[in-house]
């Protein structure tokens, strides 16, 4: 046992990882609400006469009636309803092309390529769904993603989280986890984290190295009592399609 625990340890000792949140910080847009709209035009646009209710929704959640967990289900049950798991890949590499081609900042490509320059391990984590940040993720030449799953019942996907929301200190909570998972001692990494919202301090404080990246001003405003550096990635036009942002082709 002694042996195996001393392998582990030498294993993880000056493992380097980047944890970056997705969207504002990797995209210029949030994606959630445009995934469900791109969805919806897709498969099924007579879902788009439901967004009045998406926006009472939406007050609800303003006036606290219902959680943020609740408004992302409640939308994703209007707009998407049962998703058969076996009829997703080709709609998810379509939607990973278009999030690549308009959504994406330059900035952000070259900081990851930069990251991966210096040995770091690449991991994007975002309480958007797992079903289309994966995608996106490959897209990127991204292996690693912590985000927020959904309930597969029958073969489909359900309008129903799966534990946890990866958002604020949740988030903070599955990474780690997703360092627990594969046996890695926060204490014998260097980690650096990078986000656009205030809502991810928790996962900043988890950083030996923090950024902020295209912030609103109440983020700005913990960076400057932090000492946090502040990055700002204008948007822009992605790589060329086609091309794997590591270089290669795909």
């Amino acid at each position: 046992m002694f042996r195996v625990d001393l392998a582990l340890k030498l294993r993880t000792v000056g493992d380097k990882l980047a944890f970056y949140d997705m969207d504002r910080t990797i995209t210029v847009h949030p994606t959630y609400a445009r995934f469900l709209l791109w969805m919806a035009l897709r498969n099924a646009p007579w879902r788009l006469l439901l967004l009045p209710v998406s926006v009472l929704a939406a007050i609800a959640y303003v006036l606290r009636l219902v959680s943020r967990d609740e408004l992302k289900q409640i939308n994703q049950r209007l707009l998407l309803g049962g998703l058969r798991v076996a009829l997703l890949a080709d709609p998810m590499a379509a939607h990973a092309d278009h999030v690549f081609d308009t959504n994406i900042r330059p900035g952000a490509l070259d900081r990851i390529a930069a990251d991966r320059a210096e040995g770091y391990r690449i991991v994007i984590a975002t309480a958007s769904y797992r079903l289309y940040v994966e995608a996106i993720a490959r897209r990127l030449g991204i292996d690693d993603v912590i985000a927020t799953d959904l309930h597969v019942s029958r073969g489909t996907v359900q309008a129903r989280i799966a534990g946890h929301n990866c958002y604020g200190p949740h988030k903070a909570q599955m990474i780690a986890e997703w360092l627990a998972e594969h046996r890695l001692d926060p204490a014998a990494c260097h980690i650096r984290c990078y986000s656009d919202h205030v809502s991810d301090v928790p996962m900043l404080e988890l950083a030996d190295e923090a950024f902020v990246t295209n912030a609103h001003m109440p983020m700005r405003i913990v960076a400057r009592a932090q000492g946090w550096p502040e990055l700002d990635w204008p948007a822009g036009p992605a790589a060329p399609r086609g091309v794997a942002y590591q270089g290669e082709p795909r």
